[in-house]
């Protein structure tokens, strides 16, 4: 009698996972340069002795910046001009920085005379319409060399502890460094100064 065959069991193969997609890279959405004519806020990688000058110093020169640019207006209408279709026009803007920076002083020093404050959000909206931003552009572009002298005044005597100082904004949920809140007001001021000329240069 012949002996039986022993089958010698198949191994299965290992199943290949499926491969994963690669994401594809995500293209950022290109930036409205009548909006943002400098580009968006980049904050620093690093807050050197450098760069905190620098910012200062853009602080410091806006009202004059602001001041040369109010003299290319030498009729009212172009008070009325825009950077683009709905956006604010030239005398808002003007307005529009005196009361933002107003806010930004105080905020500075809330921040170095208390514990991180929740500082006090405003409609900006609303504030470009109210009555006194019918007064003459000049009493603005005053106001702000005002509110820069003595701005300038506190930054230039602040210490490496009163950088990292913070406040905390309601609004968007987020407590923000005091050196994070310079780059944002330095940007600030350029850009809209950016606004101004490009509504100028498009009338």
């Amino acid at each position: 009698m012949m002996a039986k065959k022993t089958e010698t069991p198949k191994t299965k193969k290992k199943a290949t996972p499926p491969q994963k997609a690669k994401p594809k890279p995500v293209k950022e959405a290109a930036i409205d340069t009548n909006i943002f004519p400098i580009g968006k806020l980049k904050y620093p990688e690093e807050y050197s002795e450098t760069v905190i000058n620098k910012l200062i110093q853009d602080i410091r020169v806006l009202p004059e910046h602001l001041k040369s640019i109010s003299k290319k207006i030498n009729k009212k209408k172009k008070l009325q001009y825009s950077y683009r279709e709905g956006g604010w026009t030239i005398e808002q803007i003007i307005h529009h920085l005196a009361d933002s920076h107003m806010n930004a002083l105080i905020r500075f020093k809330l921040a170095l005379t208390e514990n991180n404050p929740t500082i006090k959000p405003y409609n900006q909206d609303l504030w470009v319409e109210t009555a006194d931003t019918q007064l003459p552009v000049k009493v603005a572009v005053r106001l702000l060399k005002s509110i820069h002298a003595k701005w300038v005044a506190l930054l230039e005597n602040m210490d490496k502890n009163d950088w990292k100082r913070t406040f905390y904004h309601p609004e968007y949920n987020r407590t923000s460094t005091l050196e994070q809140t310079l780059a944002l007001y330095a940007w600030h001021g350029k850009h809209h100064v950016a606004q101004i000329e490009m509504a100028l240069k498009n009338a």
